[in-house]
């Protein structure tokens, strides 16, 4: 299936606002194993949300660094 990605990576400066975002699209029969490619560190967490409209969610937390993954079907 073909998704669009949209990695977020969040700034752990305080009081900075600021992100860096990459967009691409992918193709994957399990977007689980994609995720698994961010999963790296000695304390990972990993929270899925999946929306109504299809979209998954990853809140990926792995040794301070903080990002999301959106996968959007494309259609």
């Amino acid at each position: 299936m073909r998704y669009e990605m949209i990695r977020e990576i969040f700034n752990a400066c305080g009081g900075n606002q600021m992100r860096d975002v990459y967009i691409r699209e992918i193709e994957t029969g399990d977007v689980d194993a994609t995720v698994k490619e961010f999963l790296s560190g000695k304390e990972v967490s990993c929270k899925k949300e999946i929306r109504p409209d299809g979209c998954l969610i990853f809140d990926i937390e792995s040794d301070g660094l903080v990002q999301r993954l959106s996968f959007t079907p494309d259609p």
